[in-house]
């Protein structure tokens, strides 16, 4: 049964999508990608881990995160830009 396992393993990384330059997770942005959200997926930001990443580009070294609860007048969570290196991966 060892054997299945890295066959399966195997399998299911072929279906992962490949992971965007650009990914957002607001449904209202043209940078969704709602195939990529299927698996779970994590933001290195300089060598750190971030869980909390709403949006990131690759290629402009660049990942937006919520500044704390602060809104805008329309309701939506205020956004600040953190610039460094940003690897995406799949977990």
């Amino acid at each position: 049964m060892t054997e299945a396992q890295p066959e399966i393993t195997a399998a299911a990384a072929a279906e992962k999508p490949a992971i965007p330059d650009r990914l957002s997770v607001d449904e209202r942005s043209p940078h969704f990608n709602a195939a990529v959200f299927q698996h779970e997926i994590g933001i290195r930001l300089n060598g750190k881990e971030r869980s909390d990443v709403e949006e990131y580009s690759i290629s402009e070294g660049w990942v937006m995160v919520r500044a704390a609860k602060t809104r805008d007048r329309k309701g939506n969570p205020l956004m600040m830009k953190i610039k460094g290196k940003v690897e995406a991966f799949y977990k």
